[in-house]
């Protein structure tokens, strides 16, 4: 069993809704969601006191300005990551991931996500910091 060092809280911060995801330091994703924006201080509040969080990472486009400040009061380095074409590569791999039976065989660009894949998104983001900075 593996002992965890610290973790990455990644968010995708949107107008109605974010996506959150808690990532180890060797990219294994441990937990990801999407909540509603308003709900965000609460969400934080459960996933620090379930997580080993050292860092948050937060996307630099929509709202992002807004969710660092209620970020701020939580006294944790905040990182902020290039949001470019995420989304895309969010929907790409929940695709990937999510399309059972025929629907495989259609062009990735021919399927459509059966929910929101914010929580997709903000584990981009993560991979994004860990690729920068390392463990």
């Amino acid at each position: 069993m593996s002992v965890i060092k610290s973790v990455i809280l990644a968010i995708d911060p949107g107008r109605q809704k974010c996506g959150l995801a808690v990532v180890d330091d060797e990219a294994r994703v441990l937990y990801k969601t999407i909540i509603q924006s308003a709900t965000l201080a609460d969400e934080i509040h459960k996933i620090l006191n379930q997580y080993p969080v050292s860092v948050i990472v937060l996307g630099d486009r929509t709202t992002s300005r807004q969710a660092f400040q209620l970020l701020k009061p939580f006294g944790l380095e905040i990182q902020w990551v290039d949001e470019d074409r995420s989304s895309i590569e969010g929907r790409q791999r929940y695709l990937r991931e999510n399309t059972k039976g025929l629907a495989r065989l259609l062009p990735i660009g021919l399927r459509v996500p059966d929910r929101p894949f914010d929580d997709y998104v903000a584990v981009i983001l993560a991979e994004r910091f860990l690729s920068r900075y390392g463990k």
